[in-house]
């Protein structure tokens, strides 16, 4: 994994510039392939604040070895959706979650990357760059370095990177297409609940009905920010929460978890500049409620 850059013209007055503003590292990762003489110009290690020449090649070397150790590999069937040298896509089941954490020590879907990244010789971190409940079924992409987790975090930010759910919902609506605008907070007293404040954080999500049952509808919904449960608590603050939603809903005798899937993502590939639109199929258990 190495960034290339040829100076061909005067748009830049030091290597320092190339690194921030060209590929937008962040300081912080800066320094890091600093200290590693990961910096290269012309074949020799560089001191970023030297000036550049037209013909000057920068080389930035992103195959430093990592500590992963914090995550124990898991052997794990994963479904691969995409993968190149940079970034892994994975259409997550439910009932499994992201992060190892106290009660999923190691059957975590990071315990099954760090399995798979052994298996091909990656020695980087786990670093998911989106996520998505234990329940909700979906695509999760890892990225390969700390460069790609910062470059799509940035599109996140930006507005760029684009985020598709289908979800069944109960009841159905008076009005098919809408946008709900309702600021979200942690709920006072609980660490996993979150609750309609308007001292929140910003939260948009666009809804659109894709198809009506006698007591229940086919939703899809699209994230303009990425809060908390912010699809679930939405739909239920306007009387249509997820079905299987124990939390801002009721049990349903359709689905034994929230009806929630990441369907699809639309973003501009760091490497390549070229945008990359990704579906999951649909799982088993919502599309029988279909």
């Amino acid at each position: 994994m190495k960034l290339e850059y040829l100076v061909e013209n005067n748009k830049y007055k030091n290597i320092n510039e190339i690194l921030s503003l060209e590929f937008k590292i962040s300081s912080r990762l800066k320094n890091k392939l600093i200290k590693k003489n990961m910096v290269f110009l012309n074949g020799n290690i560089c001191d970023t604040r030297n000036n550049i020449n037209i013909g000057d090649k920068l080389i930035i070397d992103l195959n430093y070895k990592e500590d992963n150790s914090n995550i124990i590999p898991k052997e794990m069937n994963l479904d691969i959706i995409y993968e190149d040298n940079w970034l892994l896509v994975i259409n997550k089941p439910a009932r499994i979650t992201i992060h190892p954490s106290i009660l999923h020590f190691d059957n975590s879907l990071s315990n099954g990357v760090r399995f798979y990244f052994d298996k091909i010789g990656l020695n980087k971190k786990i670093r998911p760059v989106n996520r998505l409940d234990k329940d909700t079924s979906g695509l999760v992409i890892f990225a390969k370095c700390e460069y790609i987790q910062e470059c799509l975090s940035l599109q996140m930010k930006e507005g760029i990177f684009e985020k598709e759910y289908l979800c069944l919902v109960s009841g159905t609506f008076n009005q098919k297409a809408g946008t709900i605008n309702l600021p979200i907070a942690r709920k006072e007293g609980s660490i996993m609940e979150r609750c309609i404040d308007e001292k929140g954080k910003q939260a948009i999500t666009h809804y659109k009905v894709l198809k009506e049952f006698e007591n229940y509808s086919l939703v899809q919904c699209t994230l303009e920010t990425g809060r908390t449960h912010q699809i679930r608590l939405h739909m239920s603050s306007i009387g249509h929460p997820l079905l299987g939603d124990t939390l801002y809903g009721t049990s349903s005798p359709l689905i034994s978890r929230q009806a929630l899937h990441s369907y699809k993502i639309k973003f501009i590939h760091p490497i390549t500049k070229k945008e990359l639109e990704l579906t999951a199929k649909i799982p088993q258990d919502i599309k029988n409620c279909i």
